[in-house]
């Protein structure tokens, strides 16, 4: 079973060492694709030369300019699945998401779940070092787009999750838009609706320490419109047909 764990960077020089020896020191062998948009924080040449001690095991794509979230994890999940993955896994370069939590994201996965979702609102999930206002729009956000979508995630823009192969190569990719946490939710959403099974498996997510969130108002915005705009495709039949990967 080969497993990969996809980390984007932008400015992650303080973390992405640390992050991926965090991740090679598992007995199970994952590898690790870091996709870097261009940092010029010299992220990349840390990487380099991580690769040059672990030939086989870390890679990296390195984009021109800050692209998006959503489009590094597309570049990602198109990387991974041309080089044979199984699992591929997206997680956070800063530590917000705790390496030792990606062999229960797999257990899930063995067990039976076609994504496996890192989840902060499931029993035993919780948050740490988060500001009131940031709670707000996280919880906030989650139970916005159960309503809309009826999708049973109880946290939707989580960004630690474990998909099987088979579910990304059934999806368009090319026609997955949104590039913020409407990512996230969109990914979902659309292995939800073409009959995947999801299951959430309880994370403590804690705040990065070091370097800058990439959290904005645009990003807010685009998650609200979002799933709203998905909700609308979905009803309206156009949804399945967009997003569904012709075999």
């Amino acid at each position: 079973m080969k497993k990969i764990v996809l980390i984007p960077t932008y400015n992650e020089k303080e973390n992405i060492a640390s992050i991926i020896g965090a991740v090679l020191a598992f007995e199970t062998g994952y590898h690790i694709l870091v996709i870097d948009d261009g940092s010029p924080d010299g992220t990349a040449d840390i990487v380099r030369s991580i690769m040059q001690a672990h030939p086989g095991r870390v890679y990296i794509e390195c984009r021109s300019g800050k692209l998006g979230l959503g489009t590094a994890y597309i570049h990602g999940f198109k990387w991974a699945l041309k080089n044979g993955y199984d699992y591929i896994i997206e997680m956070d370069a800063d530590f917000s998401h705790n390496p030792n939590d990606l062999g229960r994201l797999c257990a899930a996965c063995d067990a039976g779940a076609d994504v496996a979702v890192g989840s902060r609102y499931v029993k035993g999930g919780a948050t740490e070092n988060w500001p009131l206002d940031r709670k707000i729009y996280s919880q906030g956000g989650s139970a916005y787009t159960r309503i809309i979508t009826g999708m049973p995630v109880k946290d939707p823009t989580a960004g630690f999750v474990c998909y099987k192969r088979e579910v990304l190569s059934s999806i368009n990719l090319d026609n997955i838009k949104f590039i913020g946490y409407a990512f996230q939710i969109e990914m979902k959403f659309a292995a939800w609706r073409l009959g995947f099974k999801i299951k959430e498996v309880a994370i403590v997510f804690i705040d990065r320490k070091i370097g800058v969130s990439k959290m904005s108002k645009g990003i807010i915005k685009e998650a609200i419109l979002g799933v709203l705009n998905m909700q609308w495709l979905y009803i309206t039949g156009r949804f399945i047909k967009l997003i569904k990967k012709n075999q």
